[in-house]
């Protein structure tokens, strides 16, 4: 049996009269290719959406031997220091707050939380340090002991030390999507999830959304017209999306644990098809699953197939497909690297793919983790 180091996942999603992300000025970001414009959605709304899902039944959170992790400036402020308030002398505290703001977020980090990176720690960092943070408010005997205490400590002490008692140290979200640390690169997990930015397969289709709202207690006797006018951007589209999963490097950020780096593989497969980016929830209900999911497992650099809609084609599902059928068949007659692979449509389906329901294709996804290659 070949072994496999990368799945490949490809998808199409369709979306109508939606905002799905936005840019600095909250119109919908977007991408020119192949001398057309397209609509796009980021991979960090992706990837946020996708981790941040904890509703779902394939949640990320639901896994059996997940780890937390915290993406904010204020992990020592919360995570670290707001515990010993109110047990502690307040000057001790004070005194630590700084010292601890600096061992993790670098030299700076006193100067404010604007001045820290939104750093990514697991809760076993989390709580190596707050334990080491209780240790020395027990120790002090005030202030000055207190901050003399952090430095000691603090000579030689990186993100290693946090880390070198547990598999997981960044938690789950670090093992699958990375974390860089600028105050220590040591600590920089590498990301064995690759998302690309998903982008529409035809031209733009957007319209201004002129929208009003009344005031429902005004008088007859007010002004009349509308208490708020407001416009907004509505697009439509057909999204290709590609992610790739390089299986030993997951494997390797899971603590070598192919069990739970296969169960995270099945729940990502179903967030990718099922949870849907968006802005607007409450006014344009952008839920929309994948119409095609094709999953290819194999041992080759990974390639896209974002070149099957270089030249824009009409918002076309069928057309869509084809265009896709097209190049894969014109990549294997070229490489012919012998990916194995199987996919689900909603209507449909590739010449010579197997076809599959999503749970039994996530299934088929996670046990090609199991045949993966150590790292």
């Amino acid at each position: 049996m070949t072994e496999s180091r990368f799945l490949q996942i490809h998808t199409l999603h369709s979306y109508t009269a939606a905002l799905l992300n936005r840019d600095d000025t909250g119109q919908a970001k977007r991408l020119m290719y192949g001398g057309t414009n397209r609509t796009r959605i980021s991979s960090q709304c992706l990837k946020r959406h996708w981790r941040k899902a904890e509703k779902d039944p394939c949640a990320l959170q639901k896994l059996a031997g997940y780890v937390a992790s915290f993406r904010s400036r204020e992990l020592v402020t919360e995570k670290v220091i707001a515990p010993l308030r109110g047990h502690y002398e307040e000057d001790v505290v004070n005194a630590l707050e700084p010292a601890f703001q600096k061992l993790v977020y670098g030299e700076k980090a006193d100067k404010g939380k604007k001045s820290r990176q939104t750093l990514l720690l697991g809760q076993p960092e989390l709580d190596w340090l707050a334990a080491r943070a209780k240790e020395m408010a027990n120790a002090a005997s005030d202030a000055k002991s207190a901050e003399k205490a952090v430095t000691e400590f603090a000579k030689g002490k990186n993100f290693k030390a946090m880390s070198e008692n547990t598999a997981l140290p960044g938690g789950i979200i670090a093992a699958l999507f990375g974390r860089m640390v600028t105050s220590d690169p040591a600590a920089n997990i590498e990301a064995p999830v690759h998302v690309a930015h998903a982008f529409t397969v035809h031209a733009t289709e957007s319209e201004g959304d002129y929208f009003t709202a009344v005031d429902d207690l005004k008088r007859d006797e007010d002004d009349s017209g509308a208490d708020t006018i407001q416009e907004t951007e509505l697009t439509c589209g057909l999204f290709y999306g590609y992610v790739v999963v390089d299986l030993p490097g997951l494997v390797s950020n899971c603590g070598r644990d192919k069990d739970l780096a296969s169960r995270i593989v099945n729940n990502l497969i179903h967030l990718i098809a099922e949870i849907s980016p968006g802005a607007k929830l409450g006014s344009t209900a952008p839920y929309g699953r994948a119409a095609l999911m094709l999953i290819e497992a194999g041992d080759r650099q990974p390639r896209s197939l974002a070149t099957a809609y270089r030249n824009a084609i009409p918002h076309n599902l069928t057309q869509a497909r084809g265009a896709l059928e097209k190049t894969l068949q014109a990549f294997d007659d070229s490489y012919a690297t012998g990916e194995d692979r199987r996919h689900l449509c909603v209507g449909g389906a590739l010449e010579g793919v197997q076809i599959l329901a999503l749970a039994p294709l996530a299934e088929w996804a996670a046990k090609k983790v199991l045949e993966a290659p150590d790292d």
